[in-house]
């Protein structure tokens, strides 16, 4: 090789050297980003990586991709954040089904929802999420509430201890949590469009202390904002909520995410606080907001920080530098399931147990009727986002057959029917229009419309109409949403008599038997059922028609009966008749109460009241445990029932908790974190719900639920904070030891009865001298305090200024008056044990 050859070689390998060290170097560089250095402060890399990227990458950060996650940045190596729903379990699969929030309020134990909130963090771990939508902590404002089951209860102080206890539980485990919704979000009626009129003082006072409790102490990630309006702004856009209080007043730094499909402008709800529009791709925060950050109508500086936001909570979360191994998942464990059980006893209420007829005993009793809907089918919660799908539940009645271990004959009667329950009309009365029959079902067209109109996209027969398509579709052909089906043939009844036919949709449905409507619901609604009775000659075939529309959301359409001779009633009276004991499972369901839709009234669903009045004038020893949400109307029977017991919705384990409650192994110790009251019309929110012209009117102000009873000496069913026990407590040595501004409170409780047994402590407040209304009592602060039998502890609690304040609009801010204050403790509000009082000599003003 000649010289000039070589010093080619030479020069072409140093080139070659020079290319891959530069590429070496440059990935080094890139390595040693500073937003890449877990060693850095958070905000310096924030910052870093902010600054690295592009207007279209931060436009990209702020609106999701698709229902659940956010969008990744490759190039940054910027992750997506993933969400699930909540709050009472991991809606990704299948998880652990906990009871549901109204549960957790009634636990009145915060110790205990902090280890929950940690054993939903592992959950969402193990289904690969980060952020979890919840909790839900909306005021009960109204029993008609739709999403009721999924908060707390009525007072903004138990609220803001669970709220807080609940995130600092799931966020221990590296998940986020999104406390919702922003604001007065308190009924599912018009809950797209309806403003909240509300004066500040309320907002402060009752709808407000929840959300700060989980931001500015428990260091919440996420707030949801709500649907509906607060004073004709949105709370997706709403900067007095959002700017204001939310993030100027409390220094919230995390993310303000909108509840699914609740913006409704990109100017206004950025510059209005909200950071992440939801779900993706982004109506308003996508090609829309880039227009205005362009054009100059939104700043770049607003965009930034947005987008700093969402980066600020992906740090916080590890997601750049991978999660530390200790933070490991796990789903639907045994000591899952062990929490969830004991959450539904520690949540489980005792309304009523005149003579002691609880808890049963299996020695003395040797059989018992088991009746009602609710008892063979575990309810687990209310319908909506909050559903949990579990791998197994346990119902009472299989509870009940568990604890008895045969030992106690158990005979089960169904009693009555539940809405939405049917025995679906088989194929073998059905044949198709032009069919023999041998042909079995109905004729199906199904129409890419909601008007049945043109030719039919699908034409089939379906052996009969038992549908739960879900947010699917019935076939390929047909739209997920905005479809139609008309089903047509020949119903032919096998029993001459009176038929019930019912149909549960979702949405409208009508009903023709021989060219007459028999059932019409041809209106958008959630899940309902809608029944017409028609007298029907066995062996003749019957003209039908049925036709169905679904416009968005879920898509259900069944076709069920009761055949004629069905008398469920006298079935459940013969076997109670003949019991030592009767247990009627009453309550509600999802196909009651849930999302998107309020209840009509507080009565108990058509045909309970009157099973449990024939139940209990047959079996002296007739105990009712509810299965519900929300209030419902006992005026009927509640004093001839000698046991009443509110298990709410229990979860998967409801079945042995409820029973464990029963037969005495576990002592009631649930306490109401909402009022009961006798009727609707004694609610402090008649007259002001549901509201009209697109506005709905909070006049009760700061008066909401016990506050109101209080002030107005409206007698409720049962009051907020009751709940008996099996034992017997006495409360005792009232001790109050002001010094300061610090006030000491103590006294002792002693157990008195024979049973181990947990008791809530309340301390309530009343501002005895106030220049403005305030209400004759507000809890302070409870604990839950477990005793042997004959022990005795000193319970102690220590009170601030912000136990004694109240918003003064005037002043725009918190404020405490010199006077007397009276200490009231107590089992319930309505049940108070120990009375003294202080005098606050300071006055004292705070934002």
């Amino acid at each position: 090789m000649n010289r000039l050859k070589r010093c080619g070689v030479v020069v072409g390998l140093f080139t070659v050297f020079c290319i891959v060290f530069t590429a070496f170097v440059s990935a080094e560089k890139a390595d040693s980003s500073p937003y890449k250095n877990p060693e850095l402060p958070i905000e310096e890399r924030i910052e870093d990586l902010l600054g690295r990227m592009t207007i279209e990458e931060k436009i990209a950060q702020v609106s999701g991709k698709d229902r659940m996650d956010t969008r990744e940045n490759k190039r940054l190596g910027i992750p997506a954040l993933k969400m699930t729903d909540g709050p009472h379990g991991v809606g990704w699969g299948e998880s652990t089904c906990f009871p549901t929030g109204v549960t957790m309020g009634a636990s009145w134990n915060p110790s205990l929802i902090e280890v929950v909130g940690r054993v939903l963090g592992r959950e969402a771990r193990a289904k690969g999420r980060n952020v979890l939508l919840g909790p839900c902590i909306n005021i009960h404002r109204t029993p008609l509430g739709g999403r009721n089951f999924e908060s707390f209860g009525e007072d903004p102080y138990l609220i803001g201890r669970l709220a807080a206890a609940y995130v600092k539980g799931v966020q221990s485990q590296k998940i986020g949590t999104s406390t919702k919704h922003l604001a007065c979000n308190n009924q599912e009626r018009d809950r797209f469009t309806i403003s909240v009129e509300i004066d500040e003082r309320a907002l402060r006072e009752i709808y407000l202390p929840g959300f700060k409790a989980a931001v500015c102490e428990a260091g919440g990630l996420t707030v949801m904002g709500a649907y509906n309006l607060v004073n004709g702004s949105y709370c997706c856009a709403n900067r007095h909520l959002l700017l204001d209080i939310l993030k100027k007043e409390w220094g919230f730094q995390g993310l303000v995410v909108s509840d699914w499909g609740a913006v409704h402008s990109t100017n206004k709800s950025a510059k209005g606080g909200l950071d992440l529009e939801m779900p993706g791709p982004g109506e308003y925060f996508g090609d829309e907001l880039l227009k205005a950050v362009k054009n100059g109508k939104v700043s770049e500086e607003i965009l930034d920080d947005k987008v700093r936001r969402t980066l600020r909570v992906m740090f916080l979360l590890d997601l750049f530098d991978g999660v530390d191994p200790k933070y490991r998942g796990a789903c639907d464990t045994r000591e899952h399931r062990i929490l969830a059980r004991r959450l539904a006893e520690e949540g489980t209420v005792l309304l009523r147990n005149e003579g002691g007829v609880l808890p049963l005993n299996k020695q003395s009793i040797k059989s018992i009727a088991v009746i009602g809907s609710n008892a063979a089918e575990a309810q687990m919660g209310g319908g909506g986002s909050s559903t949990v799908r579990s791998r197994h539940s346990v119902s009472p009645l299989k509870g009940l057959e568990r604890m008895c271990e045969g030992k106690v004959a158990i005979k089960y009667a169904k009693g009555c029917m539940m809405p939405g329950e049917m025995t679906i009309l088989p194929s073998t009365f059905l044949i198709p229009p032009d069919g023999s029959k041998q042909t079995k079902g109905l004729k199906g067209e199904y129409f890419n419309n909601l008007t049945l109109s043109g030719e039919p996209v699908l034409t089939r027969i379906d052996e009969k109409v038992d549908f739960d398509w879900g947010d699917g579709s019935p076939a390929p052909a047909v739209n997920n949403d905005n479809f139609s089906v008309r089903w047509t043939g020949k119903i032919i009844p096998d029993v001459s008599g009176k038929y019930e036919l019912a149909m549960l949709t979702d949405d409208g449905c009508r009903l023709y038997l021989n060219d007459k409507l028999l059932i019409d619901s041809w209106w958008d609604h959630a899940l309902e059922t809608h029944r017409g009775t028609v007298f029907l000659e066995a062996g003749r075939p019957y003209n039908a028609r049925i036709e169905y529309y679904e416009k968005g959301g879920g898509a259900t359409a069944k076709l069920g009966f009761v055949a004629p001779g069905d008398d469920m009633l006298r079935e459940a009276v013969e076997i109670a008749a003949k019991s030592d004991a009767a247990v009627i499972f009453a309550g509600l369901s999802w196909k009651v109460e849930g999302e998107g839709v309020d209840k009509a009234n507080i009565a108990l669903p058509a045909g309970q009241n009157e099973l449990i009045k024939a139940v209990s004038a047959v079996n002296k020893n007739t105990i009712v445990v509810l299965i519900n949400g929300t209030p419902v109307n006992m005026e009927q029977w509640v004093e001839k029932v000698p046991a009443i017991v509110e298990a709410w919705y229990p979860g998967q384990e409801g079945g042995n908790a409820i029973a464990n409650i029963l037969f005495g192994k576990v002592n009631p110790s649930g306490k109401l974190s909402v009022t009961f009251p006798k009727k609707l019309s004694d609610n402090p929110s008649y007259g002001n719900y549901p509201g009209s012209g697109g506005r709905v009117h909070y006049r009760e102000g700061i008066f909401v639920g016990y506050r109101h009873y209080d002030k107005n000496n409206i007698e409720p069913l049962f009051p907020f904070g009751h709940g008996l026990s099996y034992t017997t407590f006495k409360y005792s040595d009232l001790k109050i030891d002001k010094k300061n501004d610090l006030i000491k409170v103590s006294m002792d409780l002693e157990n008195t009865g024979k049973r181990v047994g947990k008791e809530v402590v309340q301390l309530y407040i009343y501002d005895c001298e106030s220049s403005l209304a305030r209400p004759p009592k507000e809890l302070k602060a409870f604990k839950k305090i477990n005793l042997k039998p004959g022990e005795k502890k000193t319970v102690k609690f220590e009170l601030d200024k912000t136990a004694l304040s109240f918003y003064d609009p005037s002043k725009k801010g918190w404020v405490v008056e010199p006077g007397k204050f009276e200490v009231l403790i107590g089992s319930s509000s309505r049940d108070i044990r120990l009375k003294g009082g202080f005098v606050y000599s300071d006055a004292i003003i705070w934002d």
